[in-house]
This record gives C-alpha cells, structure tokens and sequence, in this order.
C-alpha cells in the first residue's frame, strides 16, 4: 500500500508542533512540491481535530515553495461554511488572512452543484455486486469536484473515528462524499444502512469502505492523506502516505482510542451533543455511537439545547420522510426508491434497528430529542420529545449501576458491548 510515515505519542500523551513538523517535512518536503500546485482537502468543523496545528506545518513547509497552496473544505452535504468559520477551523484571524496567508484560496465543495462538478466515469454493476457482497447490482456513477484538475497534487487533512456509514471515517472519504458527487454518496449511505449501522460502525473494512476506496481510485490527481487520530486533548497520533495505507495504520490506533467497551446495555442514555453539532444532521452521531449499547426497549436522549434545526440543507426531505427504520423503506421500495437515499440512510441511522410487519412499525428503542426543535416538529418526524429545560444532565451521571449511561460529549467515540464483534 505504499510507504508510510508516522508518529505515535506515548500513552496519555499528545503530539506537539515539532512532532508534527517533522512528519509533514519527512511525508511532503518543500523540494518536491517546488512551483507546483496543492490544495489541502479539510473537514468542517463537525470534526474534532488540530487542524490549525495541520495547516500551520503545511504552510510553513510548503507556502514558500508551491505555486499555490489552497483550501477546499470537504462538506459532503454539509452546509457551506463562510471565510470566518475556515480561518477558525485554521486556527487563524482574519487578519493573518489578509496578511500571511492571503495567497491562499478558500473553497466550499459544492455537492449539488453540476457546474462545480466533474464525471470521473462509472463503477459498474458487476463491481457494485462483488463490492457490496451481492447487496446491490447497479452502475454508480462517479463525479468529483473539478478543481482538482487545477492542482498537482492533493493533501487530505483529517482525523479517523468509528463512523456509522463506512466503518471507520478518513482516508478516502474526504473525497467521498467529502468532494464528491450526489450519485455515488447516496449509493454507499443507502448500502450501509441496508447493513445497519451496528453491523457496519467500528468495523475496519467494510462493503462501503469498499466501494469508498474504488471511487477514491478514480481520482487521478497525486494524493497524500495525513491520517489524525485525535485523543488525550490532541492528537495522538499521524501518519502520512497514501489514503488506503495512512488510513489502515490510523485505524487502529483510532480502535484503541475511541472504542470504550460496557459489560452490559443500558436502558437510558443521556447523550450530550457538543456545540460542533448545530443541526441533528450531524448531531444524530449522538445516537449512532451508542446504538450498541442501548437496551431493547429503552431510550436514547440527545440532550442539546443549543440544536435548533433538523438541517439546513436537508430539512424539507427529512421532514417529508420521518425517521423510521431500515424495514420501513424496504417494505415499501416503490414508493421511497425515488428520494434521496442519502437522505433515506440518514432515517434510519437516527432511528435505529426496528421491524416493520403488516403495515406496523416497531422501534427496537426509543429516541427523544432534547433540544431547540419544537415538540411539534420531533412528533411529525417520528421522534421523542423532551423539554431540555427540564433534564438535569448532572442527575444521570455515577448511575452506570442502574442501567444509567451519562455520556457528556457525545458523538465521536464509540460504545460497544463486551464481546461483540
């Protein structure tokens, strides 16, 4: 898979600067990119991770040495983010973006935007079948946003977290769906919830890392990808190479860190969502991470009083759909087949596994949200409501004895139980 730079912190340790430093100088030395052309493919800020420590030893080896050095945020579909809220995920003032950096471009991808796009050619339905275990047997097409035909090589920036469509985030993905088309995102979501989320979060290699990978090899752009494990406060480990090889060794360090494993469910989890998550669009990863420790039966509460929106993006679709699980769509292909299925994965992930029998559904467990969206609105989408005003978040902590899981900054790391696999 190609050669492989990195560091490791030590135990409970961070990587520093210099560390940093020295991988990026090792992985992408000034010499080599001499009047060349880079962009730096970036997460949002729905990420956790040291990205102004990232940017910072990129630009230090390489502004004086490339020809251009550029920004392109990996929104998938996400909303687009205004120049103030890239240089604080730079980690930079707007007047050091006027002054230091003001050479380099900021770029929102635009996902849904055919101009902004380029047909990189398709997968084909026999590959889809091998890829995808025999789930699905379809032509994908593939579409990338085009800029990266302006550049000479491309350097994907971002961390690595047990993820709910793919597996494990990183690598790859900051191209798909983070740069990429609508026809082959919607694709891999809808494939992954067909598996469920719990049959595909924390596993390494999966059908939709798979096709993920496949897609990512469309791309004939150079590519460098500086794979973040981020822990103990920063980052606690990188590693530089290829996508597919810095993502493997990330992957592993990422199970280390962000898989807590209980000895039993529980039958009422408080998931607390942090200010990242400004809309249950991203915010669901509240639900998604501990799905695996929810009891049969019991309930999952996003507490977030700050989340307002169901997404901005997405929100006329979703409510239109509801929330409802995997079965629900299946059992009645005919008349969802033609929405969205990015959309329609989404549903079911905030959902949750259930059944859907003669016309009935039934949830496996209970999802409520306690946030800004009105109670109306959480009904009408097929979800709890709780007014947050009246949860005391302290009065579920110590409780993991009663069945009782406080989680005070969800949606990153992973809850399994003991013995899974």
């Amino acid at each position: 898979m190609g050669e492989v730079h990195g560091r490791v912190a030590e135990l409970g340790c961070v990587l520093g600067e210099r560390e940093v430093a020295e991988v990026v100088a090792a992985a992408c030395p000034a010499a080599d990119h001499r009047g060349k052309r880079v962009l730096l493919v970036i997460p949002d800020g729905t990420r956790t991770a040291p990205i102004g420590m990232m940017f910072r030893a990129l630009f230090h080896e390489l502004g004086g040495a490339a020809a251009a050095l550029d920004i392109l945020v990996a929104l998938g579909t996400h909303r687009a983010m205004t120049e103030e809220e890239i240089c604080a995920r730079l980690e930079i003032t707007m007047v050091e973006r006027r002054g230091r950096y003001g050479r380099v471009r900021f770029f929102n991808h635009e996902w849904d935007n055919p101009a902004a796009l380029k047909p990189l050619g398709v997968i084909p339905k026999e590959e889809i079948h091998a890829l995808s275990d025999g789930l699905f047997a379809m032509d994908v097409r593939v579409t990338v946003n085009r800029r990266v035909d302006e550049y000479d090589r491309l350097i994907i920036v971002g961390p690595v977290f047990p993820h709910e469509v793919v597996g494990f985030s990183g690598g790859n993905k900051y191209l798909f769906p983070g740069i990429g088309g609508a026809e082959v995102l919607n694709f891999f979501h809808w494939l992954g919830a067909v598996i469920t989320t719990v049959g595909v979060i924390g596993h390494k290699w999966t059908p939709v890392r798979r096709v993920v990978d496949r897609a990512g090899a469309m791309v004939r752009t150079d590519k460098l990808c500086l794979a973040l494990v981020v822990a103990n406060g920063g980052m606690a480990a990188m590693f530089a190479g290829t996508p597919e090889a810095a993502w493997d060794r990330a992957v592993d360090e990422s199970a280390r860190h962000h898989v807590i494993r209980k000895a039993r469910p529980f039958h009422t989890i408080l998931s607390c969502a942090p200010p990242m998550y400004d809309e249950l669009w991203v915010g669901a990863k509240c639900m998604y991470k501990l799905e695996p420790v929810l009891a049969e039966g019991g309930e999952l509460i996003i507490y977030a009083p700050h989340l307002r929106e169901v997404s901005l993006v997405h929100g006329r679709l979703i409510r239109q759909v509801g929330y409802h699980c995997r079965d629900y769509f299946l059992r009645q292909w005919d008349r969802f087949k033609d929405l969205p299925w990015g959309v329609l994965a989404h549903s079911t992930h905030v959902f949750g596994q259930g059944t859907y029998l003669d016309g009935v559904e039934k949830a496996r467990a209970r999802v409520t949200l306690a946030t800004g969206i009105p109670e109306a609105e959480c009904h009408a989408i097929n979800l709890g409501y709780r007014d947050w005003r009246t949860i005391d978040a302290g009065a579920y902590e110590g409780r993991e004895g009663e069945g009782i899981l406080h989680v005070p900054k969800a949606g990153e790391t992973l809850y399994r139980l003991s013995g899974a696999p």
